[in-house]
């Protein structure tokens, strides 16, 4: 095989702090740029792991064909028997909000209401006068389409002035919207293998883009991320989480296994009226550097050491 390890991705700048942790480590690694890609389903694999950083938003970015031949991909390289961390369970998991809220009912764990449509009478006929709700795109990712709507009318009338709000996979949600305190915002906890890494607050201001990567959502300087900012709102903050509560860590460890990921985010508020509600499951998990720096270490350094440690253990197999 031609290397010890291959990345799958598609953002140009998201995977960058990673390779650089792998050559530190003198990983020898490939890389498969999934924006412009062939694969052959007889060929034999190029190692014994890959690791998939394939993300659901490659469509805001104009990557709209990235996500079907990285599912088609995973899926050949798992049936010829590569290991494939993320991979087909765990992307298709995060590929479906409507898989997550339904992982979420199995396991017991409050989440919002939500209802998926392809027709609008129909959703209207099923959601009720429960407003305002969230609209969100099946195929999530970065924020990317989701409105704040406060009535069956303005549902209407905006999937008639913007009809590409389907896209990609022409499937939206209509979800139960919580109110919360924007000073404590919502928490994302991040996990590695079976270890948790670290939380964070963050606060919105309104936006609904809340990736954590640097590139998308900087400390200071420009964002290269194509998710328009919510109009008139602050730049969003992210805040270390030290006391994260025992049980969340303990709902979102589930949560990762039960969905199959082996590098994962997790999402939940803390609503107003007390209650603990998860609502995102993220395997493609951008790591935010200056969060993991204030619980003592390098975030891409304990990916690529958790790399390492499953290349050595195929070694072994």
């Amino acid at each position: 095989m031609s290397h010890d390890l291959v990345v799958l991705y598609e953002h140009p700048q998201w995977q960058q702090p990673l390779f650089a942790a792998l050559e530190r480590r003198g990983v020898e690694f490939g890389t498969y740029d999934l924006k412009n890609g062939c694969f052959d389903p007889d060929a034999v694999p190029d190692a014994a792991l890959y690791f998939n950083q394939a993300s659901p938003s490659a469509y805001v970015r104009g990557n709209t064909r990235t996500v079907p031949l990285a599912l088609s991909l995973i899926r050949s390289l798992e049936i010829k028997g590569a290991r494939v961390l993320n991979g087909a369970k765990a992307f298709s998991l995060e590929l479906s909000k409507s898989t997550q809220a339904a992982l979420m009912q199995r396991l017991g764990i409050a989440h919002p209401r939500t209802l998926v449509f392809n027709d609008v009478e129909a959703a209207l006929r099923g959601w009720g006068n429960c407003w305002p709700a969230l609209l969100k795109p099946e195929q999530g990712g970065s924020g990317a389409r989701m409105y704040l709507l406060y009535s069956a009318d303005e549902l209407r009338l905006l999937l008639r002035e913007r009809p590409d709000i389907w896209l990609p996979d022409n499937l939206l949600l209509l979800q139960e919207y919580f109110e919360v305190d924007p000073v404590r915002g919502i928490v994302r906890m991040e996990f590695l293998g079976d270890e948790f890494l670290y939380a964070m607050r963050v606060i919105s201001h309104g936006s609904f883009n809340l990736c954590p990567s640097e590139a998308c959502n900087p400390e200071s300087g420009t964002s290269v991320c194509e998710v328009p900012e919510t109009k008139n709102s602050a730049p969003v903050e992210f805040h270390a989480y030290l006391d994260v509560p025992a049980a969340a860590v303990e709902t979102g460890k589930a949560l990762k296994a039960a969905g199959g990921l082996d590098v994962g985010g997790v999402e939940y508020l803390e609503a107003n009226d007390g209650r603990r509600v998860f609502y995102d499951i993220n395997a493609n998990s951008n790591l935010r550097e200056p969060i993991a720096r204030s619980f003592g270490f390098n975030p891409f350094d304990r990916v690529a050491e958790f790399l390492s440690t499953k290349i050595a253990a195929g070694a072994k197999a």
